[in-house]
């Protein structure tokens, strides 16, 4: 396995800690104690993955993370944050800045691994809509439209940058139009059938979103009781 993983933690101990259990999976592991060290080595070389810590000495987190998906090179980087900022709110900051997967800190050193391996084999595999969305320029539902280039939600006037994951969920969601699907079908085509970890992952990125689309398209995406979500098409 010669995955190569960048962790960017200031504390010391915990560096060292993620880079030996990461090692004994035979994963390369550079560490770095700052952001602007983290960015600088992802600017002269990507890695298979990125572990950001939150609170950091200068730039925290959520800005690096931001600047990367900003960068078409880092724009689809898999990035987990592993932080002691561990309400709610934190996670769907977190996750709304473009992070993949959130643990909070105290972590256990086998769960870091597993959401790592997860991690690593759902961005080696090609969502069915990504391929679709990549025969046509934009995707339309009603009036509603995803600009496949800018990974830019439209609706009328109104033009809203998403995430990678944001786009990606959003997308399923219109090619399923007034159809629930399910939190199960969800997880496996968006997050794939071996993501491990909270589904409410799922929940919070669905919040992130609707935050994002704001009041006026919120209700856009139904919450189907008891099954998942739904995509309606508001003529």
């Amino acid at each position: 396995m010669d995955n190569l993983i960048y962790v960017i933690e200031d504390e010391e101990n915990i560096r060292e800690l993620i880079r030996l259990a990461l090692e004994s999976y035979s994963y390369k592991v550079e560490t770095f104690e700052t952001a602007e060290d983290g960015l600088a080595a992802i600017n002269s070389k990507i890695p298979d993955l990125a572990i950001f810590d939150i609170m950091l000495p200068k730039m925290d987190g959520v800005t690096a993370v931001k600047l990367l998906r900003k960068k078409l090179r880092t724009a689809n980087l898999p990035i987990i944050f592993l932080t002691a900022k561990g309400s709610e709110i934190d996670k769907v900051v977190g996750l709304d800045s473009g992070a993949d997967d959130y643990i909070a800190k105290p972590f256990g050193v086998l769960e870091l691994s597993a959401r790592v391996r997860s991690l690593l084999r759902r961005s080696h595999k090609n969502v069915f809509y990504e391929d679709e969305a990549n025969e046509e320029e934009n995707i339309v539902a009603g009036n509603v439209t995803l600009d496949v280039n800018k990974r830019e939600f439209v609706r009328g006037k109104t033009r809203i940058l998403l995430t990678p994951k944001e786009f990606n969920l959003l997308s399923y969601l219109i090619l399923n139009k007034e159809k629930a699907i399910s939190r199960e079908e969800l997880l496996s085509n968006v997050w794939h059938v071996d993501f491990i970890g909270d589904s409410r992952t799922l929940d919070m990125h669905v919040r992130s979103l609707r935050q994002k689309l704001g009041a006026e398209n919120a209700g856009l995406i139904k919450t189907v009781r008891g099954i998942g979500y739904r995509f309606v098409i508001d003529d």
